[in-house]
């Protein structure tokens, strides 16, 4: 099976499924094969934890839900060690946060102490526990979703924590067809199956492959130029990191992936841009209060930068 077929097989799956959200579920996609991890924001109700939950399945991976409050502590995530009377030992127990996808609800209400403990497992696909280094499953995706800023009882997520994601995907109510077509199927959404459409082995491949696909200096110079006009943009007080630049790249070798390519061209790096670049981008007071949002400056700086020719 082509790196191709077993994308399509995933998706597939995700679609029979969730009604609605061919785009997200892409963009999914190319996260986990790119090693990202990813910001899910919009309404509630608006099937974030059914999409993750699916996604699990059809990659024949491990699922854990952990809904974060103010009271929870780190090691309720991390884990910790306990004591064991019949052996006379202390012995580590395994947190929610060893799954292959671990979805984060509502992250932005955990303080900022349980938001820290989170970064090493974001960055390195490790935790520590009382000294003990431990690995986290492979693949090992974070689907996270975060409350509207200023809501009662959250902690602002800070720019650390935020730019630990590669990509911020939106997502909206569905339309009148869609939501008709949930009404539809809402016995099977109530108790969802799903076989997984890839082995192991044939999505470890998948993951692997991202690495044989090369991107010309032109397209490595066309992802600096928009990350630089971002930053030297009056109306941002603080642009993308050079992670920006670097999800550009492995993002965009993940779209040509799966789109039967071993290039990367412009295209890729358009199609994500908007995911990697706006929750990077903090305003100036001003443009703020002009009603200037970041999706405007991304969509400015793709057009001012000229598309390099192969």
């Amino acid at each position: 099976m082509s790196e191709v077929e077993a994308s399509k097989k995933i998706a597939k799956s995700v679609e029979d499924v969730v009604v609605g959200k061919k785009d997200v579920v892409e963009k999914l996609l190319l996260s986990l094969v790119a090693g990202g991890h990813v910001l899910l924001e919009g309404p509630p109700g608006t099937g974030k934890t059914t999409l993750a939950k699916t996604f699990s399945l059809a990659i024949g991976g491990s699922f854990k839900r952990i809904q974060l409050t103010p009271d929870l502590l780190p090691a309720d995530l991390l884990g910790s060690t306990v004591f064991n009377p019949k052996e006379e030992t202390f012995v580590i127990r395994e947190g929610p946060i060893f799954a292959n996808i671990v979805m984060l609800d509502e992250l932005n209400r955990a303080t900022p102490r349980t938001q820290a403990a989170l970064i090493e497992a974001m960055q390195e696909g490790q935790v520590t526990i009382e000294g003990n280094t431990m690995p986290l499953p492979r693949p090992y995706l974070v689907v996270a979703t975060q409350l509207p800023l200023g809501a009662a009882g959250t902690y602002p997520l800070t720019e650390v924590q935020v730019d630990r994601f590669a990509m911020r995907i939106p997502i909206g109510y569905p339309t009148s067809e869609e939501e008709k077509a949930i009404l539809t199927n809402i016995d099977s959404l109530d108790s969802i199956k799903v076989q997984p459409a890839v082995k192991e082995d044939q999505l470890n491949k998948l993951i692997g492959a991202t690495h044989s696909v090369t991107a010309s200096d032109r397209v490595k110079e066309y992802v600096v130029s928009i990350v630089a006009g971002l930053r030297s943009n009056a109306k941002v007080r603080i642009g993308p990191s050079p992670r920006a630049s670097i999800w550009l790249h492995k993002l965009g070798r993940a779209r040509a992936l799966l789109e039967g390519r071993k290039f990367v061209i412009p295209d890729d790096v358009k199609f994500v841009a908007q995911e990697v670049l706006t929750h990077r981008v903090i305003l100036t007071p001003q443009a703020e209060g002009d009603g200037v949002k970041p999706e405007q400056l991304v969509t400015e700086a793709l057009n001012s930068v000229p598309v390099p020719k192969e």
